[in-house]
């Protein structure tokens, strides 16, 4: 096979990997959209920082925020910033599109989960987060909407809005409706659009272990090499120890 062919395989060999992983980590299909999306990336010290990715028409119809969601209005990146802060969080906005469509996404860092509750277009969400014994507590119930239904958004009845959490150590409790833990402790909880306009509640609650993975594996592997270090040091002593034996036994 020429050498371009066998290049343009690879590749293309690459590229359908890199989109299953992407998959598995997700924990949904390869050609799973949502027209909105929250992930939630919490550190047990209580720290969060919050991700939504969402069509312009839904953050109208859920959120309220006062955008023209017509797909070839003029979006100002400022105001929608400004939209998504607040006291003691910061923001940072960029546009896309899909399917010809207008889609905004924030990324939003606040020093407590809880303080998001406080900012406009999480005001839906009551968030806590606490320890309780032996483990972290993290429980949120996200309520009705407070959009605007505008005549020229038109839903096809098949949009899905998604919850997913980012959490930072071993997750002892969950009751996300999949039942699975994708890669990375990433749990999501999903509600058709209908229902969300409806304000049918989410309820998302999670125990977590208090020591972080990152700490967890840090200690497993520093003990893995001191056990490692220990074993080559005994096998030295042992072999040194056999070779003075051996030496003694011979001068006799």
């Amino acid at each position: 096979m020429p050498f371009g062919v066998v290049g343009r395989v690879h590749a293309r060999a690459c590229l359908f990997l890199a989109l299953c992983a992407t998959a598995g980590c997700a924990g949904a299909g390869v050609f799973r959209e949502y027209e909105y999306e929250e992930e939630l990336y919490l550190a047990l010290d209580g720290s969060a920082t919050l991700n939504v990715h969402a069509s312009v028409a839904a953050l109208v119809a859920l959120r309220g925020i006062d955008l023209d969601p017509d797909p070839r209005a003029r979006i100002d990146r400022d105001r929608t910033r400004a939209f998504f802060e607040g006291p003691g969080a910061r923001a940072s906005v960029s546009l896309t599109r899909r399917d010809r469509r207008r889609f905004v996404q924030a990324s939003v860092r606040a020093e407590s989960v809880e303080q998001l509750s406080t900012l406009v277009p999480f005001a839906w969400s009551t968030y806590r987060f606490e320890r309780s014994g032996d483990v972290f507590r993290f429980r949120q119930v996200v309520g009705p909407p407070s959009g605007v239904q505008r005549d020229g958004i038109r839903w096809t009845g098949e949009e899905v809005v998604a919850f997913r959490l980012h959490l930072p150590s071993a997750i002892v409790f969950h009751n996300s409706p999949s039942g699975q833990i994708a890669r990375g402790n990433i749990l999501e909880w999903d509600q058709p659009l209908a229902e969300r306009l409806a304000g049918r509640p989410v309820e998302i609650a999670v125990d977590l272990e208090p020591e972080s993975i990152l700490y967890t594996t840090l200690v497993l592997f520093g003990a893995t090499i001191v056990a490692a270090a220990a074993t080559l040091l005994f096998a030295v002593w042992w072999i040194a120890r056999r070779g003075r034996g051996s030496a003694i036994a011979s001068g006799r």
